[in-house]
């Protein structure tokens, strides 16, 4: 059996934490780095503080098509893109990166959360196995999340085309609410 590296296990002792802070499941932790499942136990309940949730992680294409999903999905990887093209990044690094930036994007614009790390980590999974592909819309000339192969030379995103139900959710009404006098 070969020795494990002291350094490459603080690397990734590294990196684990890192993922764990963003919200990283178990799952995503034994995938990206070489510690066992005993290991990324004992740091995910150090780290947080409660132990991992449990289940498996969504398999679907599908959920990245509904429209706040596909917005938040397509600038996530708009930042991801970025990276890889200018700044040379890859890999964890190009999405724990471009994972920041979404998060920090929806912090000063003070928008919901919707993607996960681990969301965006099963988009570029969908991405390399070439499940999913980017289209842009022939509106505003945004390049959005798309199944792959399907017909895409009419398409128009969901913010061109805003379904009825956009922002009728209880968070909005009690935003656009008149505070009540007492």
């Amino acid at each position: 059996m070969a020795s494990r590296s002291v350094v490459q296990d603080a690397v990734d002792t590294q990196r684990a934490i890192e993922m764990i802070r963003l919200g990283a499941r178990m799952q995503m932790l034994e995938a990206e780095t070489g510690l066992s499942r005993e290991r990324l136990l004992r740091l995910y309940k150090e780290v947080r503080g409660e132990s991992p949730p449990k289940g498996m992680l969504p398999f679907s294409t599908d959920w990245f098509m509904s429209w706040q999903q596909n917005i938040h999905a397509s600038l996530y990887l708009g930042f991801y893109d970025f990276l890889s093209e200018n700044a040379g990044m890859d890999g964890l690094a190009a999405i724990l990166s471009a994972f920041r930036m979404y998060l920090d994007h929806c912090e000063q614009h003070q928008l919901d959360v919707v993607l996960s790390l681990t969301r965006a980590w099963t988009l570029n999974r969908f991405f390399d196995a070439k499940m999913l592909q980017r289209t842009t819309c022939t509106c505003c000339g945004g390049r959005f999340v798309a199944h792959a192969f399907d017909p895409t030379h009419d398409y128009v995103c969901g913010l061109c085309h805003m379904p009825s139900r956009a922002g009728k959710t209880r968070r909005a009404a009690l935003a656009s609410a008149p505070a009540e006098a007492d």
